[in-house]
């Protein structure tokens, strides 16, 4: 598997935050060979739905059946960050913040000249001045030139699971709730070291048309639910950078698994939404529950 399509995962499937209603009911079991980046467990009296998000989607992309009635059949949602309190602007403010050089220094001086130049192609190939990079640390020009590649295909943070059930959740007058604040999940970015911030940063810049393809490859694994593919996703980089990848998901897991618990006390269902990259692999929020003793089923 190449390098660019773990760093694209982790775009696409792992990270929640995009610088950028049904009346059904889940009581049918699906057909056998149906399956959703979707799962449930049961509480006392309620039912916690777990459901794997992608950040970016085709605006004409309909989310599956399945997880129409899960959103449907929940009260209240639980996502990454609290989006329904979140201040555009505030938040634009702690990204300049963490994403942005010291005064007087440049990305080229972080990269040197060689590289800096194979960066600034990158960006003049989207369709951006690769001036509009040179304050930004390497992992947030990373992350710029991985969602804007991803909007080049057609694929929208607007258009994301997230941002979908937000404006739904809003106005049908669902709370949202969040695991984490947006400081504490950028700050996960910016405080990697400047190995791997560049390391990122370069996977961002390899062949686009190979990258198409397994976005393509990633986003169809997830319609199916198609946890085997997802995982190998996952495990490759974990066991290939593991400084990097445990702080942006096991870490972040274990962290998110007592409030998830508590959500089985309520007596409303709720609807738990988190990147994809989360739900499956090796510590991941499932296997995580399912170590405590829950039933997690699969829709």
């Amino acid at each position: 598997m190449s390098r660019i399509r773990r760093f694209f995962a982790f775009a696409l499937l792992g990270f929640g935050y995009g610088l950028g209603p049904t009346t059904h009911s889940l009581a049918a079991e699906p057909a056998a060979t149906e399956r959703h980046s979707l799962w449930s467990l049961s509480g006392k009296t309620n039912t916690v739905y777990l459901l794997g998000s992608v950040h970016f989607l085709s605006p004409s992309e309909k989310l599956p059946q399945a997880m129409e009635a899960a959103y449907a059949d929940a009260e209240g949602l639980v996502m990454e960050i609290d989006m329904d309190d979140l201040d555009p602007l505030e938040a634009q403010k702690v990204a300049l913040e963490l994403g942005m050089l010291p005064d007087g220094r440049t990305l080229e001086q972080e990269l040197g000249a060689a590289t800096y130049s194979t960066v600034a192609a990158k960006a003049k190939e989207i369709g951006i001045d690769p001036a509009m990079l040179t304050r930004f640390r390497p992992w947030f020009a990373a992350l710029t030139l991985v969602q804007l590649h991803l909007i080049k295909m057609g694929l929208d943070p607007s258009s994301g699971v997230e941002q979908r059930l937000t404006a739904r959740a809003a106005s049908d007058g669902k709370p949202i709730q969040g695991l984490e604040s947006l400081r504490e999940q950028l700050g996960i970015l910016a405080g990697l070291p400047a190995e791997q911030q560049r390391e990122f940063l370069m996977y961002s810049v390899e062949d686009s048309e190979r990258a198409t393809k397994e976005i393509n490859s990633m986003l169809t694994a997830w319609r199916a639910g198609d946890v085997e593919t997802l995982d190998e996703l996952l495990a490759e980089g974990m066991e290939k950078y593991p400084k990097v990848y445990r702080p942006l998901t096991v870490e972040r897991n274990r962290k998110w698994i007592a409030n998830i618990e508590n959500l089985l006390d309520d007596t409303d269902d709720y609807l738990v939404v988190v990147g994809t990259l989360h739900l499956v692999g090796d510590d991941s929020v499932i296997e995580l529950l399912e170590k405590k003793g829950h039933r997690v089923r699969q829709h």
